[in-house]
């Protein structure tokens, strides 16, 4: 366990020093003020607007907003952050592979597996990190501005978008691992979340595949309850740990 820790105590160095850290928590921290902000707002630029779209024939009405506005506008921008975090951390390995100090690290005796658990671990907490703090700041002023009793089922539904977050960074973990360059890491990321969606459009794939997991709607309307995830649960949970097991493997493998 200690070259582990050694390697990762590395890790969050170079995170702080390369300036990732301080981007991640500013933009995370950014859409957790954005959410509430813009749902607050709404109706005042609704007014603003009223008189250029009178003018266009379109009449508006007053708009009310409440807690499920700001959080519809969460789980709205999540999914930005999320794009945002692949892109800061799609070098995460490959750039090891290019400087040479993975090399240089295993020459010193440090085990291939521990560098893939050390940087999964660490990936796995920067974005419950970036998560937590974005969701705690949209709670914060939601419950400030409204009532968040609303929203039905609200930490279920923060779960599983974390999940699907956690089940994305994954497959960046294990196309890190097979990859030189991370452009196509991201690229070979981005395909196979558009591959899960394109699944949950097959009505016999729907509730295993985790793109389910983005749609939260019905859940926070109390329309649908947390059984109908459960497949979509499994299946991202379970893959999350076979992917990093294959990376563990075709790191064992492959040439440094």
């Amino acid at each position: 366990m200690k070259p582990l820790f050694a390697f990762m105590k590395k890790e969050i160095m170079e995170t702080a020093r390369t300036g990732k850290l301080v981007i991640l928590v500013l933009l995370f921290a950014l859409f957790g003020v954005m959410n509430p902000a813009i749902a607050k707002l709404t109706p005042w630029m609704m007014e603003m607007l009223s008189d250029s779209l009178a003018e266009s024939g379109l009449s508006v009405a007053n708009v009310q907003v409440d807690a499920m506005t700001s959080w519809g506008q969460f789980f709205k921008n999540i999914p930005i952050a999320l794009i945002a975090f692949v892109l800061i951390f799609s070098d995460s390995f490959t750039k090891e592979y290019r400087s040479g100090t993975l090399l240089l690290a295993l020459t010193k005796g440090l085990p291939r597996d521990k560098v893939v658990l050390a940087k999964t671990v660490l990936l796995f907490s920067l974005w419950t990190l970036g998560y937590g703090l974005c969701f705690s700041i949209t709670y914060g002023y939601t419950a400030y501005f409204w009532d968040n009793g609303i929203a039905q089922h609200l930490f279920s539904a923060a779960v599983m978008w974390w999940l699907f977050g956690v089940w994305v960074i994954s497959f960046l973990v294990l196309f890190s691992s097979l990859l030189q360059n991370n452009t196509s890491v991201i690229l070979c990321t981005g395909g196979m979340v558009l591959l899960a969606y394109v699944l949950r459009v097959i009505p016999k794939s729907k509730t295993y595949s985790p793109a389910l997991l983005m749609n939260v709607n019905s859940l926070l309307s109390g329309v649908e309850g947390t059984k109908v995830y459960g497949g979509a649960v499994l299946v991202a949970a379970v893959s999350a740990v076979i992917f990093v097991a294959l990376s563990v493997l075709n790191m064992n493998k492959r040439q440094v």
